[in-house]
This record gives C-alpha cells, structure tokens and sequence, in this order.
C-alpha cells in the first residue's frame, strides 16, 4: 500500500466520473493490494476511512462510505474471486482537497452482468438473506458502475468542502 499526493489529478486513473473532476485539484490517494481474505477487509476499511476523514468535512455519510467499500470488498472476495487465496483484490481511494472520495475495487474474477442482480427491495426477495450490497453500495454512494465485465467497482461521492476549506494534514 502506498500514499500518493499530488496537485493534478490524472484523468485515466479515476474511472468514468473523470469528466466531473476538476483537472487542477489537489488529491491524495491510498492504493492497497490484498490477499482474499475475509479478516483483512475490516483493517482495510478502518485505514481507508481515516484517509477519507482527513479529506472530508463530516456531513453524515461516513456510514455509508463504510458500508459501500465493506460490501464492495465482500463481493469482490466472495463472489468475483470466490475465495481463491491465490487471487488478490486491489483498491484505490482517492480524496480530493474539495471533499470528493473514489474508489475503484478490482477483483481477479470474471466478473458478473449487474444488470441480472435481483433487486432486494423487491417483495419476493426480502426474505433472501444475501443480494444486498450492490443495492448498500448503490444508496450510500453518488455514482456507482461496473467495469471490465463486473470485475472493477467504481464509486463516487460527491465533493462535500465549505469554500476555503482545505485537506487536513
């Protein structure tokens, strides 16, 4: 894992909410890469997390971040690499100085259609005891879409800064 500050954020590495991010704002940035494992997504999200309080007035939606990256984490070890010990998921979490939080997961699985994920609010699937992240990822975040087949998560929340407001230290 490493930390990346820089004062132009790089249009290819942010996904398809690009075109929304200003090119001249400041970001810092945590990239993990992590074995398929169940007991390393809560020190994952828990580091995460402290990155993205550094970067972001408080405003009530820290749980639903959690929630969004713990469940994106889940499925890419659950469903997209099922589990395999051999395969890795990798993470990236970018803040901006104006409030803005990405983050991209990519698994090493095939990926899925997300289109085929039955909706959990549904009456006939509300006894059904799994099938809700990608709907959590979906209600805490601003913008969430599938890439590469299923095998990329990108999720965006938007920029929350009071004007002069600037990343903490």
């Amino acid at each position: 894992m490493f930390y990346k500050r820089s004062s132009t954020v790089h249009r290819q590495d942010l996904g398809p909410a690009a075109s929304q991010t200003s090119p001249s704002v400041p970001f810092v940035e945590l990239r993990q890469s992590l074995a398929t494992e169940i007991t390393i997504i809560s020190p994952c999200v828990k580091q995460t997390m402290r990155l993205i309080a550094r970067s972001r007035n408080k405003d009530g939606s820290e749980e639903g971040i959690e929630t969004a990256l713990r469940e994106a984490l889940a499925n890419a070890m659950v469903h997209g690499n099922q589990m395999d010990a051999h395969k890795r998921v990798y993470v990236a979490c970018r803040c901006t100085a104006d409030g803005e939080v990405s983050i991209t997961v990519q698994d090493e699985g095939s990926g899925f259609e997300s289109g085929t994920v039955p909706d959990p609010t549904d009456p006939e699937n509300r006894l059904v005891t799994h099938g809700r992240g990608i709907y959590l990822m979906r209600m805490s975040m601003d913008e969430v879409c599938f890439e590469q087949g299923g095998a990329v998560v990108y999720m965006r929340k938007k920029p929350n800064a009071r004007p002069g407001s600037n990343m903490k230290s």
